[in-house]
């Protein structure tokens, strides 16, 4: 990905670095799936906390090229399963996303201890960021 502006990425962060909704896209034998997800940003990704079994992941599996869309913004993506949300090499990430979904994350929506809660990072390939009048595309 080309690395945004530094005017673009405050703006990602004001907009995307908490935990914000946005719709996810993954494609299946060319059929097109959507749903929203809960999502941080930061850096050039997007973090989802999900379940490795879930269509969504499958579908990542097999193609990992996916679009989202949020706030006057959308963007391709390259879906990536960083594994185990538990897992040594998540700690670091985990801890922030622990922070960001603080008002969910321990109400019975995910169980960190089943090696089945992952975390999707989504690594954006390109997109189109659009405040007040501006395009700034990627």
């Amino acid at each position: 990905m080309k690395k945004l502006s530094e005017e673009a990425e405050k703006i990602m962060i004001e907009r995307f670095g908490k935990d914000t909704v946005i719709a996810l896209a993954t494609v299946e034998n060319e059929v097109p799936y959507v749903r929203y997800v809960n999502a941080y940003y930061e850096d050039g990704a997007f973090y989802i906390i999900t379940y490795a079994l879930s269509n969504k992941m499958k579908h990542i599996e097999s193609n990992p090229v996916i679009a989202i869309a949020g706030e006057w913004f959308t963007a391709h993506g390259r879906g990536i399963n960083a594994g185990w949300f538990g897992k040594e090499e998540n700690h670091k990430i985990a801890k922030r996303l622990k922070k960001v979904f603080s008002e969910w994350i321990d109400n019975g929506h995910i169980n960190a201890d089943d090696e089945n809660t992952v975390i999707l990072c989504v690594e954006l390939t390109d997109g189109l960021l659009l405040s007040h009048g501006t395009k700034y595309r990627f």
